[in-house]
């Protein structure tokens, strides 16, 4: 088995949960994130119990960044159990 880097995972897990959340902050400030969350939890048969605020700058740049440091240190830790599994 080949060993990861495991800052390499750590950056792309972290870019694709920044990345997924900077989306879902797209979608507040453009007043369209309402929409998407009751067409999910309808799809899953289910009401939804949430309403989305208004959209704050300050919030969304929190938000990315704790998802995406969040993701890193996931990726980072997981590529680390990876090697040392696959030792």
């Amino acid at each position: 088995m080949n060993t990861v880097n495991p800052n390499r995972v750590g950056l792309v897990l972290g870019a694709a949960l920044g990345g997924w959340h900077s989306l879902w902050a797209l979608l507040v400030a453009v007043g369209c994130a309402q929409w998407v969350m009751n067409f999910v939890f309808w799809m899953h048969f289910l009401t939804p119990p949430y309403t989305v605020g208004r959209f704050s700058a300050g919030i969304a740049l929190i938000l990315i960044f704790v998802t995406a440091t969040l993701g890193y240190v996931t990726g980072y830790v997981l590529g680390l159990l990876w090697n040392w599994i696959h030792r």
